[in-house]
């Protein structure tokens, strides 16, 4: 019987801290540890210190989780990025610690990439059109020629980010996402706010600026309810036209903004209507999450795809600058 590659991946480009450990066939163990602030977003400084000083306990609770020793692992990968540079530093250096110590292979992973490789690896699509929304990252790419190619993209702020600026100026702490989901469940009154689609590409800041100014004219539970109509229905509208354009018959929604029920909703209706079909993995690899750094830089050594200690972190790296020689 042969025996199966063994990966650890670590998560940490923004808030939060994860690792995961994975074979070619499944996931092991995988331990989150989200640096939470007490109040307004995601301070940079605040959330590297977190992953400092708990990135070797939880590396630890991973190993332990996943019943196996250290010196059973064949290969170290992290989010290389985008994400902010000061949590990724932390990631990487936790990551060269551990090839040196345990001399073994190290593969630097884009982090939007490994969100579509899990997504494509539990759900079973295969060539889907994605959307891929989260915090700070919004965008509608496809398989073309060993490149993920960009079709769609903000031209600012992430739809994720978007939402916690709003959820901020209310008073509700981070992550605002959810809370802003519960609030417009509540809302029934559509507020005309702007849509901004040029192109393939959209824009949320001016949306989110124009609601602010109706905070202290209407419910909060219609703004919320107009933010996510208005926002969701710029991102399904792009979604189709790449659908329409790369004639695919599946989309895969992923990110941490993959979990709002409404946004699936509209993409569900969307699909049925053109005869394709909506993946979506669990939860709990929608957010950000170790096992599919581990699965996407296990898929890139196996293609041959190395890297040494001296690898360096991109905090702007983005998805369409990678050779894909697994697919």
């Amino acid at each position: 019987m042969v025996q199966q590659m063994k990966a650890l991946g670590i998560e940490g480009t923004a808030w939060n801290l994860s690792v995961g450990v994975v074979n070619e066939n499944k996931v092991l163990s995988h331990i989150s540890k989200p640096y939470q602030p007490n109040s307004g977003g995601i301070h940079p400084r605040e959330a590297s210190q977190h992953h400092a000083d708990n990135i070797a306990s939880v590396i630890d609770k991973a190993i332990k989780k996943a019943e196996i020793k250290p010196t059973e692992i064949d290969l170290i990968s992290f989010s290389q990025g985008p994400g902010m540079g000061q949590c990724l530093r932390v990631v990487a250096t936790a990551a060269r610690t551990l090839s040196l110590s345990l001399d073994i292979p190290i593969v630097g992973v884009n982090h939007c990439i490994a969100h579509i490789e899990v997504g494509r690896w539990k759900t079973g699509c295969e060539d889907p059109v994605v959307l891929y929304v989260s915090g700070a990252n919004s965008q509608v790419l496809g398989y073309r020629s060993n490149r993920y190619r960009v079709f769609g993209e903000t031209l600012d702020i992430g739809i994720g980010n978007a939402l916690d600026k709003f959820a901020r100026k209310i008073d509700l702490n981070h992550p605002g996402g959810p809370k802003i989901e519960k609030l417009a469940e509540k809302g029934n009154k559509l507020i005309e706010l702007p849509y901004i689609v040029k192109g393939m590409d959209f824009s949320f800041s001016g949306l989110i600026t124009s609601a602010e100014n109706q905070i202290n004219k209407k419910p909060k539970q219609d703004i919320s309810y107009s933010i996510q109509e208005t926002a969701f229905a710029m991102l399904t509208e792009v979604t189709e036209r790449a659908l329409a354009h790369l004639s695919k018959n599946e989309i895969l929604l992923c990110g941490g903004v993959a979990n709002n029920k409404r946004l699936t909703n509209m993409l569900e209706t969307m699909a049925e209507n053109r005869d394709a079909r909506l993946y979506k993995p669990k939860p709990e690899f929608l957010s950000d999450n170790g096992a599919m750094i581990a699965h996407t830089g296990l898929k890139m050594y196996k293609s041959g795809i190395k890297h040494t200690t001296n690898i360096n972190i991109k905090p702007n790296y983005r998805p369409d600058t990678v050779e894909v020689r697994w697919r």
